[in-house]
């Protein structure tokens, strides 16, 4: 994998578009990877998937905190919450063999894609409080678009356990799950569920690599990653800038179908 000059210019695409829709990239650079390599192991793959969805989230979310879309109390309690996901993920990915690994991963896309076609993006209104569990937040972006957010923590903090161990288990960074989840069910307006997932996922991901470097595995992938990473944190700039002239709802719809035509693509393989 050292003669990997091609990676550059899709690292960029993936970082670009990963960082528009708060996803991190890796659902588009995983099922790349396994059209590409097919004899690897997924164990191998994750963990590249994995490193380069941090360099993605890093600079997208270094981007996003200039632009003041970040809920950084939300976004640190959750990311307390996919931590230990993380590292039970990346240690799972080994027990896969390649052909159930393609399975799991085609069917979560297109679940995944089906959920956001069917319940398009409406944001909630503020609610008062109800619960020492209820969560209120005030946020204003640096135009001064102001946005308050009402959600309940045990929700937000259970998902992202879940979200902490399939996205390191499939190398894909968990912002497919994430932003649906903050959207619907959190009531996160969709520009700060983005922001605010690009920081979780930076968190997460940085955990998830850290188990697969210390197993000895991603030593293997060093050089495809570098360049990968070189190619996402340009990227992650672009898409940054271009989420503000993009509407939520685009976003989302943009989502799902990546997610459905890829996820039909990778189950083919498995079958």
């Amino acid at each position: 994998m050292g003669d990997a000059l091609w990676a550059i210019p899709l690292g960029f695409v993936v970082g670009a578009y990963g960082t528009l829709i708060g996803a991190g990239g890796g659902f588009v650079l995983m099922p790349v990877l396994l059209m590409l390599f097919p004899g690897q192991s997924p164990e191998l793959l994750t963990s590249i998937s994995l490193a380069v969805v941090f360099f993605n989230a890093a600079s997208g979310s270094w981007a996003y905190a200039r632009l003041k879309r970040i809920d950084y109390r939300s976004g640190l309690l959750f990311s307390a919450a996919t931590v230990p996901g993380a590292i039970v993920g990346a240690l799972t990915t080994s027990y896969l063999p390649r052909r159930l690994f393609d399975g799991v991963f085609g069917v979560i896309l297109i679940a995944a894609s089906a959920v956001l076609m069917l319940r398009p993006a409406v944001e909630r209104k503020h609610e008062e409080r109800t619960s020492v569990f209820t969560v209120v937040r005030t946020l204003v972006e640096a135009d001064g678009t102001k946005h308050t957010i009402t959600y309940d923590a045990r929700t937000g903090v259970i998902i992202s356990l879940v979200v902490g161990y399939l996205s390191s288990l499939l190398g894909i960074g968990g912002g497919i799950i994430h932003v649906p989840v903050l959207v619907h069910l959190l009531g996160f307006p969709v520009h700060i569920a983005t922001a605010t997932s690009h920081f979780v996922l930076a968190v997460m991901a940085l955990s998830g690599t850290a188990v697969h470097i210390a197993s000895g595995v991603f030593t293997r992938g060093v050089w495809l990653t570098l360049f990968l990473g070189i190619g996402v944190i340009l990227g992650a700039q672009v898409g940054a800038r271009w989420s503000g002239r993009v509407q939520g709802s685009w976003i989302l719809r943009g989502l799902a179908l990546a997610l459905g035509l890829v996820g039909v693509r990778i189950l083919l393989m498995a079958l």
